[in-house]
Parts: structure tokens; sequence; C-alpha cells
């Protein structure tokens, strides 16, 4: 186990050393050759087919995507998109009840990032929208927005480490989905520059503009706005978690006011109706105890519907 442990913790050091050189050189993994040279592309085709209007993928349009060059070949980044390659994807998990009761699991790997794109959204649609009949109109029903689904695949797929042996984890659960992507903030970005969009740093920016020529996004660095304003109606929204070796977005299903206890709601309605309030002041106002006040508050914290600000006396609760 030792001897196992060792041979990680220097294939780890050795990755990060190789990432440093390359930082050195202003190279990224992407751009390195790829090992494999036969490489064909039909998804990218289809799809460069359907969206740009081109009559076909050649050789031209491969050096403008910066996937071929007639000195290296094919790069890393023309070899994820390829429709096969030897990287590891994404691994979906939908859980009933708990995360002990899987009910269902995809792996989407070793094939285009395109194709891997396009089965997630499928599996997507499959738990969370569902048709519901209105008089004459039938409409779809999404529990989560599909936009916001659809921008952090994306993002995950671009940001991501991808000379790490990892797969992009998508776990569906009743009340939310969590993605988590190997892979922390690229070097010269803040968690906050990040949260807030200020900062645009594609860690594989070929592959980012491939994503923005087929429209799978709209802007870069635009991803985390986006998909905050999915959630701009909803009570709940979502959550972003920044460790050093992955980035986590949780998407909350869609809650209404309906789905909160009255005790939530009437806290919440002060929060709303004051712009902020401290503990001592929302037990004053709604003449809810102060333990009944923590519990209440706590809950909506859990879910995101309100933020905490501040340290001691002065913390305050508002809305994010």
């Amino acid at each position: 186990m030792m001897i196992e442990s060792s041979n990680l913790e220097y294939k780890e050091s050795r990755m990060e050393y190789n990432r440093l050189i390359l930082e050195g050189q202003d190279k990224s993994f992407e751009e390195l050759p790829s090992a494999g040279q036969q490489l064909k592309f039909s998804q990218l085709e289809r799809e460069l087919v359907r969206v740009t209007g081109i009559s076909e993928l050649n050789t031209d349009i491969l050096k403008t995507l910066e996937l071929y060059s007639d000195k290296n070949g094919f790069n890393n980044a023309a070899a994820l998109l390829a429709d096969e390659n030897s990287f590891r994807g994404i691994d979906l998990i939908r859980f009933g009840a708990n995360i002990d009761e899987i009910m269902d699991r995809e792996t989407f790997e070793k094939m285009s990032i395109i194709s891997q794109f396009g089965e997630s959204i499928r599996v997507f649609r499959k738990y969370y929208q569902y048709e519901k009949i209105d008089g004459a109109e039938r409409r779809t029903v999404e529990k989560v927005p599909e936009k916001a689904f659809r921008e952090a695949i994306a993002n995950a797929l671009i940001h991501r480490l991808w000379d790490v042996s990892a797969s992009i984890k998508v776990s569906m659960l009743e009340d939310r989905i969590e993605i988590s992507s190997p892979g922390g903030l690229p070097a010269g970005i803040s968690e906050e520059e990040y949260l807030n969009g200020q900062v645009s740093i594609l860690r594989n920016p070929i592959i980012g503009n491939v994503f923005f020529r087929l429209k799978y996004i709209e802007k870069f660095g635009t991803g985390i706005m986006r998909i905050n304003y999915a959630y701009e109606k909803a009570l709940e929204k979502p959550a972003y978690r920044i460790f050093e070796n992955s980035i986590r977005v949780v998407l909350p299903v869609i809650t209404l006011e309906d789905g909160l206890t009255e005790k939530e709601k009437k806290v919440l309605a002060l929060i709303k109706e004051k712009g902020f309030m401290t503990r001592s002041s929302l037990e004053k106002e709604s003449g809810l105890g102060r333990d009944t006040v923590i519990r209440t508050l706590n809950a909506l914290l859990k879910r995101n519907i309100i933020a905490k600000k501040g340290r001691g006396r002065g913390t305050r609760y508002e809305m994010p």
C-alpha cells in the first residue's frame, strides 16, 4: 500500500512539474501533439455542418480551429474532439432517496467530448424534465433549468485538467445535481473573480473556441453568470465549492415559496422586506423563539436561499 501511495505521489508531482514547464513555455496540455494520429471526426463534422453550414470538415478547417498543424499533426484538443480517444470523460449517477441507492449509472468516456456533452443532456432531460398539459397546451416543466445544466457541463469540459486520469462526476439527486470536475482554478484567477465572471482565463482555449463556434457556450467567462441568471426567479440558488484540485457546482431543484414551511416564509419575507436582518432583529420582528430562528436560518442557508455576512454580533442575513 505504501508503494502504491508513493507511486501516486510521484505521478502527481511529475504532472505538476510538467505543467510548470508548459506554463513557462506559454503552452497548455491541449496543445501538445496527440499520442494517436489516426483520428476521425464524424461527430465534430456533423455539428459544424449543422451549426456553421460548412459542406465538410477538411484539413484547412482543422488548422483554423487549431486542431492540426503540418509540423506536429493533431494535438490533444483534436483527440478530445475525435470520435474515439483514450481520455476519461463523464461519470453520471442517478441516486434514489439517498447516496446508498443507485438507480442508474452511465459513463461516457473514450468518445468525443461533443458526444459526452450531448449524452449528458439526454440523461438530464430524462430525470429533470416532464411534460404537463394545461388546457389545450402541452408544456415542458424543468425541475432544474436546462440552460444552467448545459453551462455547467460545458464549463466542466472546457476548464478541467485533461492530463488527470479522472472523470467529471455528475451526481443526480432528488433535490439537486452536483457536477465535480478535476482541477482547481487556473493560475492567475481568484475565487471571487471566478464566481463574479470578472476574468476569463480558459485552461483549454482551443476546446473553448470550438464550443463557442458550435454555440454550446455564448461568451468566454460568462458561464457562472448564465447559471445564476437561469435561477433568477428561484428561491434556492446554485452553490459553488472551490477546492485545490476540483471545482463543484450544485444546481438545486427549483424551489417555490409554497415549498417552504410557514416559519421559513415568515423569516424570508422579513429579510426581503428589510434588505438584511440580524438574528436578534428577526426574533423581535417574527415573534419566534431564539432556537426556532436559528433552525430556520440554518435551513434557509443550507439551501442557499439566503446568505450570511459578517461575524459575531455583526452577523447579518440577506438575499444572495
